[in-house]
């Protein structure tokens, strides 16, 4: 599953970034996202946030509602890729990505005004 807590860097090289369908692969790999943390296994999905860190942190602000409890949905919809990995129980270096674009509401956790950790993405909201 997702780490709880990220930083902000760490959220942002992860999630935040206009990603192609047929870039998954090349993207992953290069921001070090093919593997699960402590393993050679290969994460199993990411998704990337197709707007700017300041479009994304606004949902921690008036640009998001809470969702919940503690976490905060968007109010508008954002681009998304969804990169799934092809083979399950692939380890590193077999790690291939199957990429999907959506237009999703997002549900992130945010910590002191910026987003920490992506949640998941909703169709609508309400």
């Amino acid at each position: 599953l997702h780490v709880r807590y990220q930083t902000r860097g760490k959220f942002r090289n992860r999630h935040v970034g206009q990603v192609s369908v047929n870039r998954c692969d090349s993207e992953m790999g290069r921001r070090g996202l093919t593997t699960v943390p402590g393993s050679n296994l290969c994460r199993d999905t990411n998704t990337f946030i197709g707007a700017s860190a300041g479009r994304i942190r606004d949902v921690c602000e008036r640009a998001g509602a809470p969702y919940d409890g503690r976490f905060r949905s968007s109010l508008q919809p954002f681009p998304i890729t969804v990169c799934n990995l092809r083979n399950q129980n692939a380890r590193q270096p077999h790690c291939q990505y199957r990429g999907r674009t959506d237009t999703r509401y997002i549900v992130i956790e945010c910590n002191q005004g910026s987003p920490v950790h992506f949640v998941r993405d909703l169709v609508n909201i309400g």
